[in-house]
């Protein structure tokens, strides 16, 4: 008599479906990603062909205090993130506040960048390409940094009303996903205006 042969069934992963705010957000990172990416391009295309100066290495000092605030505010978003799924209204609060902070003080860096470069250096998006170019692509970040800290400071509001419970994690991670999309933003950019372009 033969013995039956016992196949056991396999344990098949049930499929998750990422959130319609993921995957939004992705597709928002990667049509921001190409335009950055032209400006970049057009940067380094043009570096160097300025017919009259100031040139990058004359005036642009390297900004690595209020760069290190912005990269430092992707771990604090991160642990916003963390503790509103555990429920830390209170500790959530206080990373917000901190992403919130440290977003700021990168900006105003950028501010006082921008008026040194205008007021001291005459150094404006008019005075030749390197100008155009510089101001085009650092401007465009800024802007992204505002877009930032303004949704992030809307999260720091409905934590401190209590509006936001763990329940809108989701929403919180898909803000984050932006934000860790503009530090990675940072990276690249400083990487070819304050090191290579120098």
């Amino acid at each position: 008599m033969s013995e039956a042969a016992v196949i056991p069934q396999s344990q098949n992963a049930a499929w998750v479906l990422p959130s319609r705010g993921i995957v939004g957000m992705a597709c928002l990172i990667v049509a921001e990603a190409a335009i950055f990416i032209i400006f970049i391009v057009a940067y380094l295309y043009y570096l160097g062909k300025s017919v009259t100066g100031p040139t990058p290495h004359d005036v642009l000092e390297i900004p690595i205090f209020t760069s290190i605030c912005l990269f430092s505010s992707s771990a604090t978003v991160h642990a916003a993130v963390s503790a509103l799924h555990q429920g830390k209204r209170a500790t959530t609060s206080l990373w917000l506040a901190a992403t919130v902070l440290l977003g700021g003080i990168f900006l105003a860096g950028t501010a006082h960048e921008w008026y040194q470069l205008i007021v001291h250096d005459h150094l404006t998006i008019q005075t030749n390409l390197f100008g155009t170019t510089f101001y085009s692509l650092v401007g465009l970040h800024a802007t992204h940094v505002v877009v930032g800290l303004i949704m992030l400071s809307l999260a720091l509001v409905f934590s401190l009303t209590g509006s936001l419970t763990p329940r809108h994690t989701g929403k919180l991670e898909v803000l984050s996903l932006y934000w860790h999309f503009v530090d990675a933003v940072w990276v690249v950019v400083f990487t070819v205006v304050y090191i290579l372009g120098r």
